[in-house]
Formats: structure tokens, sequence, C-alpha cells
């Protein structure tokens, strides 16, 4: 592990000419523990261990390295919603950019295992009760949007998202965020085939990767939660820490197509997948009409 850390550092010192300063010194380190803290060089087998702790009747695997986050800052107190059936990379994404830096919880009403829409199993760490009631930031991803019709889920928004700093989403997160009444009169974005429902939440549908009106960030669809995640980290610890985490992930995107938009796929794409999302679009227009009827009951409404 010395061996590859030192290695980073020598390329980054050689990335930026001659013998670093005392500054440089400090990045290089801080860029090697985030590096590191990202899974550079770390294998499965020496990362972990099994714990005693329980869940389920299944032993916790948890890494062993603890590292300190690549700032000397306050550590902002960041609650994201997690809950069965959430898109998965909406919520890895940010929540990988954000980890490093700051104190993060994943809330649900119990810690019990939830399948998430790609299969994969995980737990919350807090259940709603549990959580902190003060936050820098509430962050909700998408998923089934079945959480938006539920009272649990919208209660616990409406209070958090009334006293948090700033109050986030990425992809369908700012509908559930709506139903909860937390959108009305902000500019917000979604995944693209949801941001005209936006408006029925009192919300201004505004495209665009990512969005920031104020202290609502929204993030459009699944993948934009990256992008998100540096947008957000920027404004809660400045910009050199955000820049370090994006080169730490090594996030220079090039995708292999040119399709990620309706505006660039083209007509058989658009086509083909308006056959597979039709469906649940016809069932999201009416549930979404349904909960911003009921948004009140959360955060009062905003006078037109």
């Amino acid at each position: 592990m010395r061996k590859r850390q030192t290695k980073l550092q020598n390329q980054v010192q050689q990335t930026a000419g001659k013998e670093p300063s005392s500054d440089r010194r400090q990045f290089v380190a801080s860029a090697a523990a985030l590096a590191t803290t990202l899974g550079v060089g770390m294998s499965g087998a020496t990362a972990a261990e099994t714990i005693g702790g329980k869940n389920a009747n299944q032993d916790v695997q948890r890494a062993t390295m603890k590292l300190p986050p690549p700032h000397d800052q306050r550590k902002p107190v960041v609650a994201m919603l997690v809950h069965p059936g959430v898109t998965l990379l909406d919520l890895l994404g940010p929540q990988t950019v954000l980890s490093p830096s700051c104190d993060v919880h994943l809330a649900w009403k119990n810690t019990d295992l939830l399948e998430t829409d790609s299969g994969i199993v995980m737990k919350a760490s807090c259940s709603f009760e549990d959580c902190p009631q003060d936050l820098d930031v509430l962050f909700v991803p998408g998923g089934q949007f079945d959480v938006m019709r539920d009272e649990d889920v919208l209660r616990f928004l409406a209070d958090r998202g009334q006293r948090a700093k700033y109050v986030t989403s990425v992809c369908g997160g700012s509908i559930v965020l709506g139903a909860a009444g937390l959108m009305q009169g902000y500019k917000a974005t979604s995944h693209w085939a949801a941001v005209p429902l936006l408006e029925q939440f009192g919300a201004i549908p505004t495209e665009g990767r990512v969005v920031t009106d104020r202290n609502r960030i929204s993030g459009g669809g699944v993948t934009a939660g990256i992008d998100f995640g540096l947008v957000l980290l920027a404004e809660l610890l400045g910009e050199d820490v955000a820049k370090m985490t994006q080169l730490g992930l090594e996030y220079d995107p090039a995708p292999p197509f040119d399709c990620g938009t309706p505006k660039k796929a083209g007509p058989k794409v658009m086509q083909d997948f308006a056959k597979w999302f039709g469906g649940a679009e016809g069932e999201l227009v009416p549930m979404c009409a349904a909960a911003a009827r009921d948004m009140g009951k959360y955060t009062p409404l905003v006078a037109e």
C-alpha cells in the first residue's frame, strides 16, 4: 500500500513540475489518501473483515482502513433517502462523491435489508427516527415512485427539508420532494421523461444536467448523480475539494454512444425507448396528480 501511495505522489509531483511546496505536498498527501479511500490498491481480501454486528442473521463485512477526509473543515451532515426499489446509481453516484468528505446517513423506516432496482441488496444506516434532525443536505434519489404516496416518507422529508441548508435530488427524486411540498416555486430538473411532471408540484421545470435555484439543487437522470455530487460538494466545501474528488474518481466521461438525451438519440432509439418505458409512464402520470393534490398535507402550499 505504501509503495502504491508513493507512486501516486510521484505521478502528481511530476505532473505539477519541480519539488512541491508545502501546500502542494499537503495536496499530494490528501490525493493519495482520497485515492486509497476510493479503493485504489485495495483488494477485497484485505479491505474487509467479518465483525460481530448482525442484520437479518448475516455477518456484516466492513472496511478495516479508516482515512481522514480530504479537507480539514467540518464534515457536512448529509441524509440520503433509501427505499425498496431505489435506483442504485441515483444514490451511489452522489454517495461516492460525498462520502470521503461528508458525514453521510442513509435513511429509511428501518435498517432491514432492502433490494434496489438492479437487484443489489443493501440497508439503511439509520431509521427516520434516528436520522439527525438538522442537516446540511437532504437528498432524494429516484426509483419506485410509490414512495411519493407513503406518508411516513413524505412527513420525514417535509420535517428535515424545512430545516436543511440544501434540499437536493437526482432523477425522479425531485418528484418525490415535490410530493412533500418542497419544490414549490423552485427551478428543478429530473429525468428528461419526468421533467414536465414537476409543474404539478409548483416547481419550474428546467432542463439541465444539474439545476441550482437558491438552496435547491437537482440533478437529471441517473448518471447525472456524479455531476450533481461534484456541484454540491463545491457548494459545501469549495471547488478545490470537489476538483480533487473528481480527480480521485477519474471522472472524465467519454460515452461510447452520443445518444444520452432525446435530442441526440434520434427517432429509432426514441421509439424503442417509448415501447420499453411507456407502461411505467402511464402509471406515473395519475400517481403524480394524486400526490400533487395532497402535498399541502406535508408542507404549507405557497400562494400563487
